[in-house]
């Protein structure tokens, strides 16, 4: 799962991370395939289980794919003996990931003054439920994804976003924090809220570009779900171009223009056509006529 980036801005940053769960592990996939040497320390695991970390229990696959190239320590940090382990790590890292309320950091010593005091040269990125004065308000993706408007009704959400956009969040502080420390050699402490990722990816639906009436929410014809004769296929002819290439492949005249896209007659004639084609023929025409498209069951 870890993908190597053409270009290593990490290579040589040694990050260090103490975050279970989620958000943490997979901005420390993200560092390490940016060229960063990555460790985690987690607490020793209860016996019987091969880990202490939640997502072993919520997907072993998940655990595995996350901590692909990432060294894994063990230590009881509560303890004299697990904070020398902590402390040895630290003195050889450039930053520290954390996803502790800041109160749990106090209680372990990692309070950013500190930290700051005994590793000036060390970064620490804390991800947080939500930022500033709630980073000790309780809080899952669920919450921060009610919270920023991104839930229809009653069901789940299709994927875990406010975890998933904090930890693109989390490794870029980490980018931050290093172009930082190069300007006076000293380490920085940056903030990342999961509930300011949710609602930063909430964005496009408080511009109004999701609304029914926007082209992007279901005004314009080319830019549509459709079913097909075995599945669905998302349309995203959106710039006249292209949608001047779907309306002539429809048999339409093919203006592509936005008020002809808007029309209920174009989008009667483009489900028209869609409906009695195959995935398989849809996905010739999108490759034959240059017209993005993505067919599903």
């Amino acid at each position: 799962m870890t993908t190597a980036f053409s270009v290593q801005p990490l290579r040589g940053v040694r990050v260090l991370s103490l975050a279970l769960n989620l958000p943490g592990p997979a901005a420390l996939l993200r560092c390490a395939g940016m060229g960063a040497q990555c460790t985690k320390l987690e607490p020793p695991p209860p016996a019987g289980q091969p880990t202490a970390d939640p997502m072993q229990h919520y997907s072993p696959a998940a655990y595995t794919a996350l901590h692909e190239g990432i060294q894994v320590l063990h230590a009881q940090l509560k303890t004299s003996e697990g904070q020398a382990v902590l402390h040895a790590a630290l003195a050889e890292s450039d930053v520290l990931l954390t996803s502790f309320r800041p109160s749990a950091l106090n209680k372990l010593g990692l309070g950013w003054e500190a930290l700051h005091e005994r590793y000036p040269r060390l970064s620490l990125v804390r991800i947080v439920g939500a930022a500033g004065a709630r980073a000790e308000e309780p809080g899952h993706d669920l919450t921060y994804q009610a919270e920023a408007g991104l839930l229809q009704g009653l069901h789940m959400p299709p994927t875990l976003l406010a975890d998933m956009a904090g930890s693109l969040a989390a490794s870029e502080a980490v980018l931050q924090a290093q172009l930082a420390r190069a300007q006076d050699g000293q380490g920085v402490c940056l903030e990342v809220g999961l509930a300011e990722a949710a609602h930063w990816i909430a964005l496009p639906q408080s511009w109004g570009l999701m609304h029914t009436e926007s082209d992007t929410g279901g005004a314009h014809a080319g830019y549509q779900m459709y079913p097909c004769a075995d599945g669905r296929v998302a349309l995203a002819a959106l710039e006249p171009h292209f949608a001047a290439r779907l309306c002539a492949a429809a048999g339409l005249p093919a203006q592509g223009d936005a008020a002809t896209m808007r029309t209920a007659a174009t989008r009667e004639a483009i489900a028209q056509f869609v409906a009695p084609q195959s995935r398989a023929q849809l996905e010739a025409l999108a490759q034959e006529k240059d017209i993005p498209l993505y067919t599903l069951p």
